[in-house]
């Protein structure tokens, strides 16, 4: 905003000026990031409604993760001609692989026996187990005014869980299975962090996913065998839409957007798409949010923000 005063304006007194409202275009980056956001978000309720439509959870994940491995495979060697990772890394890139293997399953299931809303609401704290996970590794210094904000978040997802378990389709095993996805997604996102400093966002997605691939295949062979194909053009268009976008086009657009503004800003604005997650749930697929579990995302929302906020540094500290 902007104050302008000229004889245009219509000024008749000295000093007085006419306001000029002047909305600022988002950058480039800032459409990335968001777009990024608004994709991861869609991926809950398009998944839920998949997996209440026809597919089996490990058939979705075997077809999904499959798809997403092929895809990523081309655009490495297409690429950078190369998916070679020292052998230094193949403890790391093992683990990683590991980690997200139980993580999908983790997420399937989840979304297989609770609201997508629900879970959306309860993978909000992810940035909060990611901290005490580095904690527990030596890699953290934790504040009080962090612990203050993980009391915050827990006793939010406390409340959330609280309100799922009267909802009807909900039970406990399904908060579960959303808790160990958010923890598995936090130690995934601890794995790849070094790797990160070694190789391209592609090349790792390249040789991680398959990796994690072949365990979903090998565990869901009896679901693959069994699933009936026939599920029609909505359902598999939502597939090839959960595969494409919030599995590789969200890869490379939250990856740029890291390097451009940086990982705090970026991981910030990121808090966001839980919010929107469930917004999208209660909006396309008609779920409900009681107002215990607004108020348990409301205080995982503030418990973050209060650990993410720093005290100010004075000059010369």
């Amino acid at each position: 905003m902007r104050s302008v005063c000229s004889r245009r304006s219509g000024a008749v007194f000295p000093g007085q000026c006419t306001i000029v409202r002047r909305m600022r275009r988002p950058t480039s980056v800032e459409v990335m990031l968001l777009s990024a956001i608004v994709l991861w978000a869609l991926n809950l309720t398009v998944s839920r409604y998949i997996l209440t439509n026809g597919f089996q959870p490990l058939a979705f994940s075997t077809v999904r993760y499959g798809l997403a491995s092929l895809v990523f495979i081309l655009l490495a060697l297409g690429l950078e001609r190369s998916l070679r990772i020292a052998r230094r890394d193949f403890v790391l890139v093992g683990s990683a692989a590991l980690v997200l293997f139980v993580n999908q399953i983790g997420f399937v299931y989840a979304l297989k026996t609770t609201s997508a809303s629900v879970i959306a609401l309860i993978l909000a704290a992810t940035p909060i187990i990611a901290a005490l996970i580095g904690l527990a590794f030596g890699m953290e210094v934790l504040s009080r005014r962090f612990w203050l904000g993980a009391a915050l978040s827990f006793a939010g997802v406390a409340l959330v869980a609280l309100g799922a378990t009267g909802q009807l389709g909900v039970d406990t095993a399904g908060i579960l299975f959303g808790i160990l996805t958010a923890t598995t997604w936090a130690i995934y996102s601890i794995l790849i962090t070094p790797l990160m400093q070694r190789y391209s966002p592609v090349r790792i997605s390249a040789v991680v996913l398959p990796l994690s691939w072949v365990g979903m295949a090998l565990i869901g062979l009896p679901q693959t065998r069994s699933q009936d194909w026939h599920l029609g053009w909505e359902v598999w268009a939502l597939v090839l839409f959960a595969t494409l976008g919030p599995l590789v086009v969200t890869n490379i657009l939250w990856f740029k957007s890291l390097d451009s503004i940086g990982a705090s800003r970026a991981t910030l604005a990121a808090n966001l798409q839980p919010f929107l997650a469930a917004l999208f749930a209660v909006v396309l697929l008609d779920e409900t949010i009681d107002v215990i579990q607004v108020v348990g995302g409301l205080m995982i929302g503030i418990g973050i923000l209060a650990a993410r906020r720093r005290s100010p540094v004075s000059p010369g500290e």
